[in-house]
Protein backbone atom coordinates (compact mmCIF):
# COMPACT_ATOMS: atom_id res chain seq x y z
CA UNK A 1 0.00 0.00 0.00
CA UNK A 2 1.43 3.17 -0.84
CA UNK A 3 -1.22 5.48 0.71
CA UNK A 4 -1.26 7.02 4.03
CA UNK A 5 -3.71 5.74 7.19
CA UNK A 6 -4.43 8.78 9.37
CA UNK A 7 -7.00 8.10 12.01
CA UNK A 8 -8.78 10.34 14.59
CA UNK A 9 -9.83 8.84 17.89
CA UNK A 10 -11.41 10.59 21.08
CA UNK A 11 -14.29 10.59 23.18
CA UNK A 12 -17.94 12.31 22.36
CA UNK A 13 -17.77 16.25 22.71
CA UNK A 14 -14.10 16.46 21.40
CA UNK A 15 -14.68 17.54 17.52
CA UNK A 16 -13.33 14.81 15.69
CA UNK A 17 -15.68 15.36 12.61
CA UNK A 18 -15.27 19.07 12.37
CA UNK A 19 -11.49 18.55 12.77
CA UNK A 20 -11.64 15.03 10.50
CA UNK A 21 -12.90 17.74 7.74
CA UNK A 22 -10.31 20.23 8.66
CA UNK A 23 -7.77 18.03 8.13
CA UNK A 24 -8.92 16.82 4.73
CA UNK A 25 -9.11 20.31 3.46
CA UNK A 26 -5.61 21.14 4.32
CA UNK A 27 -4.30 17.75 2.69
CA UNK A 28 -6.03 18.79 -0.26
CA UNK A 29 -4.91 22.26 -0.49
CA UNK A 30 -1.68 20.87 -0.97
CA UNK A 31 -2.33 18.80 -3.91
CA UNK A 32 -3.14 15.34 -2.05
CA UNK A 33 -5.72 12.48 -2.84
CA UNK A 34 -8.14 12.40 0.59
CA UNK A 35 -10.47 9.66 1.00
CA UNK A 36 -12.77 11.32 3.92
CA UNK A 37 -14.79 8.35 6.10
CA UNK A 38 -15.71 7.05 9.43
CA UNK A 39 -16.50 4.31 11.80
CA UNK A 40 -18.45 2.64 12.14
CA UNK A 41 -19.46 3.18 8.66
CA UNK A 42 -17.87 4.25 5.72
CA UNK A 43 -19.88 1.78 3.15
CA UNK A 44 -24.07 2.04 2.78
CA UNK A 45 -23.39 -1.40 4.30
CA UNK A 46 -21.46 -0.30 7.05
CA UNK A 47 -23.73 2.33 7.59
CA UNK A 48 -26.80 0.25 8.59
CA UNK A 49 -24.62 -1.46 11.00
CA UNK A 50 -23.80 1.81 12.73
CA UNK A 51 -27.30 2.39 12.84
CA UNK A 52 -27.46 -1.00 14.72
CA UNK A 53 -25.12 0.29 17.35
CA UNK A 54 -26.26 3.81 17.72
CA UNK A 55 -30.13 3.62 18.12
CA UNK A 56 -30.92 3.25 21.73
CA UNK A 57 -33.39 0.29 21.88
CA UNK A 58 -35.36 -2.08 24.72
CA UNK A 59 -33.41 -5.06 24.21
CA UNK A 60 -29.69 -4.65 25.72
CA UNK A 61 -27.04 -5.73 23.25
CA UNK A 62 -24.85 -7.69 24.63
CA UNK A 63 -21.29 -6.65 24.70
CA UNK A 64 -20.44 -9.86 22.48
CA UNK A 65 -22.49 -8.33 20.20
CA UNK A 66 -21.47 -5.20 20.00
CA UNK A 67 -17.37 -6.05 19.81
CA UNK A 68 -18.52 -8.26 17.09
CA UNK A 69 -20.85 -5.78 14.94
CA UNK A 70 -17.76 -3.01 15.51
CA UNK A 71 -15.60 -5.54 13.34
CA UNK A 72 -18.07 -6.34 10.73
CA UNK A 73 -18.79 -3.43 10.07
CA UNK A 74 -15.00 -2.51 10.21
CA UNK A 75 -14.26 -5.25 7.75
CA UNK A 76 -16.47 -3.92 5.00
CA UNK A 77 -15.20 -0.83 5.53
CA UNK A 78 -11.58 -2.03 4.91
CA UNK A 79 -12.36 -3.90 1.71
CA UNK A 80 -14.57 -1.99 -0.05
CA UNK A 81 -13.21 2.13 1.18
CA UNK A 82 -9.72 1.62 2.93
CA UNK A 83 -7.66 -0.87 1.27
CA UNK A 84 -8.49 0.81 -2.38
CA UNK A 85 -8.01 4.05 -1.13
CA UNK A 86 -5.00 3.63 0.09
CA UNK A 87 -3.72 1.11 -3.17
CA UNK A 88 -4.29 4.09 -4.94
CA UNK A 89 -1.88 6.38 -3.31
CA UNK A 90 -4.49 8.09 -0.85
CA UNK A 91 -4.75 9.83 2.33
CA UNK A 92 -7.32 8.33 4.13
CA UNK A 93 -8.56 10.30 6.69
CA UNK A 94 -10.88 8.20 9.50
CA UNK A 95 -13.03 9.11 12.41
CA UNK A 96 -12.38 6.48 14.45
CA UNK A 97 -11.11 3.04 13.97
CA UNK A 98 -9.57 -0.08 16.01
CA UNK A 99 -8.63 2.54 18.63
CA UNK A 100 -12.12 3.49 19.64
CA UNK A 101 -12.79 -0.50 19.90
CA UNK A 102 -10.09 -0.62 22.72
CA UNK A 103 -10.96 2.54 24.30
CA UNK A 104 -14.90 2.25 24.12
CA UNK A 105 -15.64 -2.24 24.17
CA UNK A 106 -12.03 -2.53 26.11
CA UNK A 107 -12.17 0.19 28.47
CA UNK A 108 -16.14 0.92 28.61
CA UNK A 109 -16.97 -2.38 28.65
CA UNK A 110 -14.18 -4.14 30.00
CA UNK A 111 -13.84 -6.98 27.50
CA UNK A 112 -10.14 -8.39 26.81
CA UNK A 113 -7.51 -6.52 25.14
CA UNK A 114 -6.18 -10.28 23.77
CA UNK A 115 -10.06 -10.80 22.67
CA UNK A 116 -10.34 -7.34 20.53
CA UNK A 117 -6.80 -8.57 19.49
CA UNK A 118 -7.89 -11.46 17.93
CA UNK A 119 -10.09 -9.88 15.84
CA UNK A 120 -8.07 -7.45 14.83
CA UNK A 121 -5.75 -9.63 13.47
CA UNK A 122 -8.36 -11.70 12.24
CA UNK A 123 -9.90 -8.50 9.76
CA UNK A 124 -7.23 -6.61 9.24
CA UNK A 125 -4.34 -8.17 8.94
CA UNK A 126 -1.28 -6.08 8.82
CA UNK A 127 -3.37 -2.85 8.39
CA UNK A 128 -3.05 -0.26 11.10
CA UNK A 129 -2.87 3.61 11.38
CA UNK A 130 0.46 5.52 9.83
CA UNK A 131 -0.49 8.50 12.22
CA UNK A 132 -3.51 8.63 15.01
CA UNK A 133 -5.03 12.27 16.66
CA UNK A 134 -6.32 11.41 19.80
CA UNK A 135 -8.37 14.38 20.72
CA UNK A 136 -8.80 14.39 24.32
CA UNK A 137 -10.65 16.29 26.60
CA UNK A 138 -12.34 16.19 30.62
CA UNK A 139 -14.96 14.07 30.21
CA UNK A 140 -17.64 16.82 31.87
CA UNK A 141 -16.53 18.80 29.19
CA UNK A 142 -17.28 16.40 26.06
CA UNK A 143 -20.57 15.07 27.44
CA UNK A 144 -21.54 18.74 28.09
CA UNK A 145 -21.08 19.05 24.33
CA UNK A 146 -22.54 15.70 23.38
CA UNK A 147 -25.69 17.16 25.44
CA UNK A 148 -25.99 20.06 23.29
CA UNK A 149 -26.33 18.46 20.54
CA UNK A 150 -29.47 17.21 20.75
CA UNK A 151 -30.93 13.44 21.36
CA UNK A 152 -28.26 11.09 22.80
CA UNK A 153 -26.86 7.82 20.77
CA UNK A 154 -26.77 4.52 22.54
CA UNK A 155 -23.45 4.95 23.57
CA UNK A 156 -23.95 8.65 24.99
CA UNK A 157 -26.36 7.47 27.25
CA UNK A 158 -23.64 5.65 29.36
CA UNK A 159 -22.92 6.42 32.63
CA UNK A 160 -19.71 9.02 33.58
CA UNK A 161 -17.57 6.06 35.11
CA UNK A 162 -18.19 4.51 31.23
CA UNK A 163 -16.62 7.65 29.64
CA UNK A 164 -13.47 8.44 32.52
CA UNK A 165 -13.30 4.27 31.55
CA UNK A 166 -13.08 5.36 27.75
CA UNK A 167 -10.84 8.67 28.03
CA UNK A 168 -7.96 6.57 30.03
CA UNK A 169 -7.71 3.16 27.70
CA UNK A 170 -7.24 5.82 25.17
CA UNK A 171 -4.62 8.03 26.60
CA UNK A 172 -2.88 4.76 27.95
CA UNK A 173 -3.10 3.21 23.91
CA UNK A 174 -1.07 6.94 22.96
CA UNK A 175 1.28 6.36 26.01
CA UNK A 176 2.81 2.73 24.00
CA UNK A 177 3.80 4.23 20.94
CA UNK A 178 4.40 8.10 21.07
CA UNK A 179 5.47 7.47 17.51
CA UNK A 180 2.21 7.13 15.66
CA UNK A 181 -0.01 8.95 18.80
CA UNK A 182 -0.12 12.56 18.73
CA UNK A 183 -2.98 13.53 21.60
CA UNK A 184 -4.93 17.03 21.15
CA UNK A 185 -5.84 19.10 23.95
CA UNK A 186 -9.40 19.04 22.52
CA UNK A 187 -10.44 21.56 25.11
CA UNK A 188 -9.02 24.55 23.83
CA UNK A 189 -11.55 26.88 21.41
CA UNK A 190 -12.26 25.51 18.19
CA UNK A 191 -8.92 27.77 16.81
CA UNK A 192 -6.69 27.38 18.63
CA UNK A 193 -7.11 23.53 17.96
CA UNK A 194 -7.07 23.84 14.56
CA UNK A 195 -4.14 26.89 14.57
CA UNK A 196 -2.00 23.87 16.42
CA UNK A 197 -3.27 21.11 13.55
CA UNK A 198 -2.27 23.34 10.83
CA UNK A 199 1.01 24.03 12.21
CA UNK A 200 1.95 20.78 12.85
CA UNK A 201 0.62 18.63 10.30
CA UNK A 202 3.92 18.73 8.15
CA UNK A 203 5.88 17.08 10.60
CA UNK A 204 3.29 14.51 11.40
CA UNK A 205 2.77 13.79 8.12
CA UNK A 206 6.95 13.12 7.61
CA UNK A 207 6.78 11.19 10.31
CA UNK A 208 4.43 8.82 9.46
CA UNK A 209 6.12 8.39 6.13
CA UNK A 210 8.50 7.20 8.09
Amino acid sequence: MSGLFITLEGPEGAGKSTNRDYLAARLRDAGMDVQLTREPGGTPLAERIRELLLAPSDEPMAVDTELLLMFAARAQHIDQVIRPALARGAVVVCDRFTDATYAYQGGGRGISVSRIAELEAFVQGSLRPDLTLVFDLPVDVGLARAAARGRLDRFEQEARSFFDAVRQAYLARAATDPQRYEIIDASLPLAKVQAHLQAELPRWLERARG
